[in-house]
């Protein structure tokens, strides 16, 4: 740690509130502990958490950094008692449970994977949390398999676009849904098969319409809501219904007889607040079965705008806006 600055700047929350109260402010830089490696960030990833942490409603777990940001690009810097897998000069991807909107940021070491040479740091740094997302989600969750269908919400965001290349890469068919035609277009190019707009089209109607009546295997829901009963009507028969997230209201009401016959699963899931290990089975098996597809640029993660990280009120309100199509990413 003797030639690392003893000051950084990094984007604190000064209240809840609007993107405006994202400021930059002076931190001491932080110290790896046990397992831990220091990173000097390159890129930090802007997901829908740190947003719904900034107004107040999404508080780090305990011990982890009040700095927002939940994913980083950038190069090991130093390394922390008994953390032996990267070498400082080491260039990494890692998930992280907060901290990422700074010049450096601790992550621990089974959170990382090496940086395939073929992404840029800004790739990258879109990765971590959509790929964990997405494999812990739809592949061990849902379970879903070559040949089966998966219905994805928000087809068009980070999450969205990083489920549709992954369920393609091993076998599957995709029907996304996105909020205008545009998004679906983009939605298709990736390699959808069917994209609904839901703005003008019902997606149980055009779900089974693509499915021969019969529905969908597994479902990605980040919606909630009124979704979640619509989402029991366009499931198969031992359909996969998995929860990640609510831009509706997450109470609903909701005819369960379709759970009985239909024998259907509901699960959900957060990434944030799981243990070190859990974090990192889910880190090592996506890291198995998606590194090769990254470093043959068979999956890239699809890029919409590149903030400096001074200006991450303007990298917020862009999210907000829905108009983003893939990943938003801040530059250090």
């Amino acid at each position: 740690m003797t030639d690392l600055p003893a000051r950084m700047t990094a984007i604190g929350i000064s209240s809840p509130g609007g993107p405006e109260v994202l400021r930059p402010e002076e931190r001491p830089v932080p110290t790896p502990g046990s397992g831990e490696i220091l990173v000097k960030v390159a890129a930090a990833g802007v997901n829908r958490p740190d947003v719904v942490q900034r107004k107040g409603f999404y508080p780090p777990p305990p011990g982890a950094s009040d700095i927002p940001g939940l994913e980083i690009c950038g190069t090991v810097v130093a390394r922390g008692p008994d953390a032996t897998r990267f070498a400082p000069g080491d260039r990494v991807m890692a998930l992280v449970s907060g901290g990422g909107y700074a010049e450096y940021c601790v992550a621990h070491e089974s959170h990382a994977l090496a940086v395939p040479e073929t992404l840029s740091d800004a790739e990258a740094a879109a990765i971590p949390e959509t790929l964990f997302t997405v494999w812990h989600n739809v592949f061990e969750r849902g379970g879903l398999k070559a040949g089966e269908t998966l219905l994805v919400h928000g087809g068009s965001s980070g999450i969205g676009t990083m489920a549709i290349q992954l369920a393609k890469a091993f076998g599957a068919r995709v029907i996304v849904t996105a909020g205008s035609d545009d998004k679906c277009a983009a939605c298709v190019r990736l390699g959808a098969d069917v994209a609904v707009n839901y703005r003008t089209q019902d997606f149980v109607a055009e779900t089974k319409a693509a499915t021969a009546g019969a529905g969908v295997e597994v479902i990605l829901d980040m919606v909630g809501g009124d979704y979640i009963d619509r989402n029991y009507e366009a499931a198969a028969v031992d359909g996969r219904i998995v929860q990640i997230a609510f831009q509706g209201p997450s109470k609903a009401t909701v005819d369960f007889r379709r759970i009985m016959l239909k024998r259907l699963h509901h699960t959900g899931s957060t990434l944030r607040s799981r243990s070190v290990a859990d974090k990192a089975a889910i880190v090592a098996a996506a890291g198995e079965a998606v590194l090769p597809l990254l470093a043959a640029g068979r999956v890239r993660p699809v890029m919409d705008t590149s903030f400096p990280l001074a200006q991450a009120p303007a990298a917020h309100a862009r999210m907000e806006s829905s108009a983003h199509i893939g990943k938003i990413v801040l530059l250090v």
